[in-house]
């Protein structure tokens, strides 16, 4: 059986390196895959996020970066939807429609292993 601190560290830092790669990448284009849309403001969320998750996944503890992630991530998809929430988080972050949904499952997904996860 798997060291339960270690699958909350492996999923921090799986996260945190894919947050780098978004981050990075959104600086040199305004859509992901032509669906996900950036921008520099949002990249650099991205890569504060990354450095915080890479950093927990190799020294630190990946529950509480799991556990905030996870409900940045669900209030964020929520938000996404809401009428006037979604034009200001589109005029500042360029967050759509597909972004939203991305958010709000990977916030699931985290929350499903902080709370699922436990030592």
């Amino acid at each position: 059986m798997a060291n339960i601190a270690n699958v909350q560290k492996t999923y921090a830092l799986i996260l945190g390196v894919v947050l780098g790669i978004i981050g990075i990448w959104g600086f040199f284009t305004t859509s992901i895959l032509g669906l996900f849309g950036v921008n520099a403001f949002q990249s650099v969320l991205h890569l504060i996020a990354a450095a915080f998750g890479i950093y927990v996944g190799t020294k630190g503890k990946g529950p509480g970066f799991n556990q905030s992630i996870g409900w940045i991530g669900v209030v964020l998809g929520i938000l996404g939807f809401i009428p006037g929430a979604n034009t200001l988080l589109f005029n500042l972050l360029n967050i759509n429609a597909p972004i939203s949904v991305l958010h709000l499952v990977l916030g699931v997904i985290s929350l499903g292993v902080y709370y699922g996860v436990k030592e």
